[in-house]
């Protein structure tokens, strides 16, 4: 607890970049000791099992995008073309193909290469994805298929008999992720430390739950684009550890901090850190435009514009953001009764985000809605404009749909974003001036 409250304001942003840091700083140290990791994915990283036996976790999807932020990622989408991958495919793909080309070289550190590989069906590039790093290193894989929602609402229920069939399922899978860990490692798994990762990671799911439902306040208390993504850094890395949910816990403290004091978004600027007059509230679908990130932020925050939702949280989150308690008296069932529902969640908001946003726009209070399709990711942009038709219809929400990359900066053409985002802004004054008549 802070004795002086004020300095609250800022914590979430900094502690998490830290742990960031920290997190590739342990990844570089179990490289150069020659230690491997596990490679994982964000949606079903089984993160909890792998601390469980204080294994090394790796994120392709985050050492990515990290090449973007940092403004280098061309050069590695460069190399993994000129060793023969498409330019039209996944852009974090061809970035975690030639990190591995690379040894592991990252700008924030060295990556060790895999002593186990976890795929899953979340996402349909995953499995192709991990048959690359079958090709390049001699590790075991393992592969987790979860039963997912066949159709609109059409999903077993907890306390049915389809979803304890489901459930067993998954169980099933997860235990030999568990023989394969003993394996690996030459440790026997320790049902009460697996106890007490799920311990933590019951306590960072509900912090996470609640900062989210903190946003829907006026002011918002932070920007789901740009802070929600470091806070999406240590969902993953630090699940099922006491940082992680230490972190959440400061994080709820800063949050309601802010909604008690009416202390909104603080957007960083060349003359200092600005509060941001907040006029429209926004929900972002899509994934990010890494190799732009602060700029495209701005084209947004310029006119008052502020996320204060995005899909991206909820599925880059692994479905840890939905609040879900593992039950710590049945402690593998419960976990997989908790995987199928959280990465069933997770691939529900990147398919059928119009249902979500049909449940958010009123709480948050929603002005609008940002689609983001990405050139090289078919899975979070397929279908984004048959989503938005029944937002504007559905809802009645203006839209505004424009397209760049998540890593290429060579298909970001800024110039014309500005223009689409300021034609949308004009749109939404002229929309409320006329509500006022």
């Amino acid at each position: 607890m802070i004795a002086d409250k004020s300095k609250l304001v800022g914590r979430g942003m900094r502690d998490g970049a830290k742990l960031f840091r920290n997190w590739f700083g342990d990844l570089s140290r179990a490289a150069e000791e020659k230690q491997g990791a596990a490679y994982v994915f964000v949606l079903g990283s089984m993160n909890e099992v792998f601390k469980t036996f204080d294994m090394p976790v790796s994120f392709p999807e985050v050492n990515a995008l990290q090449t973007a932020i940092r403004g280098v990622s061309r050069d590695y989408l460069n190399e993994a073309e000129d060793f023969g991958y498409s330019p039209d495919i996944c852009g974090y793909v061809k970035a975690d193909v030639a990190l591995q080309l690379r040894g592991g070289d990252h700008p924030m550190g060295k990556v060790p290469i895999p002593n186990i590989m976890v795929a899953t069906n979340g996402c349909n590039t995953y499995i192709k994805w991990a048959e690359i790093w079958e090709r390049m290193y001699d590790a075991p894989m393992v592969t987790f298929d979860f039963p997912g929602t066949r159709g609109t609402s059409i999903k077993s229920q907890p306390g049915s008999e389809d979803f304890a069939y489901e459930a067993k399922y998954v169980e099933g899978q997860v235990k030999e992720l568990i023989e394969t860990c003993e394996t690996v490692t030459g440790k026997k798994f320790d049902i009460d430390k697996f106890r007490e990762t799920l311990g933590y990671a019951n306590e960072m799911s509900l912090g996470w739950q609640r900062v989210q439902e903190l946003n829907q306040n006026s002011p918002a208390v932070f920007n789901a684009l740009t802070d929600g993504t470091i806070y999406l850094g240590v969902a993953n890395g630090f699940r099922g550890l006491p940082e992680g949910a230490a972190y959440f816990k400061d994080l709820v403290e800063e949050m309601e901090y802010r909604v008690e004091n009416q202390i909104g978004i603080q957007e960083k600027k060349k003359e200092g850190t600005e509060t941001l007059d907040q006029q429209f509230r926004l929900a972002f679908v899509g994934a990010p435009c890494y190799p732009s990130f602060r700029s495209f932020n701005n084209m947004f925050s310029d006119w008052g514009g502020v996320f204060v939702t995005s899909s991206y949280l909820w599925y880059g989150s692994g479905g840890s953001c939905t609040g879900y308690l593992f039950d710590l008296d049945r402690p593998l069932e419960s976990y997989a009764e908790g995987q199928l529902l959280m990465v069933r969640e997770a691939m529900d908001s990147m398919f059928h985000q119009a249902l979500m946003l049909e449940d958010t726009a009123k709480p948050f209070g929603l002005d609008g809605v940002v689609y983001h399709p990405i050139k090289s990711c078919r899975t979070v942009s397929t279908g984004l404009a048959d989503q938005r038709r029944y937002i504007a219809e559905k809802i009645g929400l203006p839209t505004l749909f424009f397209e760049s990359d998540l890593m290429d900066p060579h298909v970001v053409s800024e110039a014309q974003m500005k223009n689409r985002a300021d034609a949308f802004f004009e749109g939404l004054i002229s929309r409320r001036q006329q509500a006022t008549v």
